[in-house]
């Protein structure tokens, strides 16, 4: 989607009759299609074809002849079966960039199925995740998944400038589990330079403090002090000067060796005030504090940000959707005219933006035109 945004021509091939696995994947629902399958679809074309069939087989040929790039998600082997692999598929192209997606790569993990919960877990992400002292949690979203087709995209594009400058395709490779284990970023070099494994710490940071939720008088709220500066400045709002001098908590490394009893410290002078109170008063001093928000608050901020994150994708074919502007953005659901609300690209630029020309396909709903030009 994130190259269908930045203007690709994408052909989604698809199981006649059931299609895309996340098309089930409800509720919720919206226009009466998987919210899921909707949320990362849109400007794709839909072509139905049976890989088992000879005749559409042979399409996928021709569409793989005709391709930029190939991205697949079978297990290892799967394309291979169906005359569609590496090897092949770069005898028919040699120009071809084709990224294969794997849950544990294609070796000795070849086998195992790619799920993202499963992969939080196998691969140590629910390990630091949850509660301080109850049990591992995985993330609200697909985060491992999520993280996966970044990189994806990101290998096809440097995949794709070697194409331009030299004219040879490539095989890109991506796993869900190499991809987490990067991603953890500080945990997982604390593990590979210090031996340090890493346990769940709640909402607590393991290198830096204070950085957590606290109760302010209302709800929940989020102090996030990453240097001493800006913890001189949460004492000066707080009214408790005298905290950024105290030997237990003058410099970082002080503050997580003394990381209980700061919490509690703060927690009770967080207390006296409601989470917005607070934000309005931290945060001109610098110092970064929020509310925890639900997904409908993360929204509005964003508007109120002129960051406008939703807009209207359309029905059918038929040009660029217009951006609303970010007071007079409607509630979300139908944005009129058979527009759907989805979240924007987050990326900017300012000669070729994001399109937004084209609703998530419906199954097959473009395997007549595809097969035509396929078959001319």
């Amino acid at each position: 989607m994130l190259l269908a945004d930045l203007g690709a021509d994408v052909v989604k091939v698809e199981r006649p009759g059931t299609g895309d696995d996340t098309r089930a994947w409800g509720p919720p629902h919206a226009h009466g299609e998987a919210t899921y399958f909707l949320s990362v679809n849109r400007n794709k074309r839909s072509f139905a074809a049976d890989l088992a069939d000879e005749r559409d087989r042979a399409r996928c040929e021709e569409l793989v002849r005709r391709a930029d790039v190939l991205f697949e998600n079978f297990r290892p082997g799967t394309m291979d079966k169906y005359g569609l692999g590496w090897e092949r598929a770069r005898e028919l192209n040699p120009g071809l960039v084709y990224c294969s997606v794997t849950g544990f790569g294609s070796g000795a993990g070849a086998a195992l199925p790619g799920y993202d919960l499963l992969l939080q877990a196998l691969g140590g992400l629910m390990s630091v995740t949850g509660p301080a002292s109850g049990e591992p949690v995985k993330t609200g979203a697909a985060l491992v998944d999520v993280l996966t087709g970044l990189h994806a995209a990101v290998g096809v594009l440097a995949a794709l400038r070697h194409r331009d400058a030299t004219g040879e395709g490539q095989l890109v490779e991506v796993n869900l589990l190499s991809t987490l284990l990067s991603s953890l970023v500080n945990q997982s070099a604390g593990y590979t330079l210090a031996g340090a494994v890493p346990g769940i710490m709640g909402n607590r940071h393991p290198s830096i403090a204070p950085y957590e939720v606290f109760q302010a008088a209302d709800r929940p709220i989020v102090i996030a002090v990453g240097n001493d500066r800006q913890f001189a400045a949460l004492c000066r709002g707080l009214d408790t000067p005298e905290l950024a001098a105290d030997p237990r908590f003058a410099t970082n490394p002080d503050r997580v060796a003394h990381v209980g009893e700061l919490a509690a410290v703060l927690g009770a002078a967080l207390g006296r005030r409601t989470a917005a109170a607070w934000f309005e008063l931290l945060t001109p001093l610098g110092v970064p504090c929020g509310p925890v928000n639900d997904l409908a608050a993360a929204v509005d901020l964003a508007e109120r940000l002129g960051l406008r994150p939703v807009v209207p994708v359309p029905e059918a074919d038929g040009g660029t959707a217009s951006v609303p502007e970010a007071d007079g953005e409607a509630a979300p659901g139908d944005a009129g005219g058979g527009a759907m609300d989805l979240v924007r690209d987050p990326i900017g630029l300012s000669a070729t933006p994001p399109r937004y020309d084209r609703r998530p396909p419906r199954l097959g709903e473009h395997t007549e035109e595809i097969a035509a030009w396929l078959d001319s």
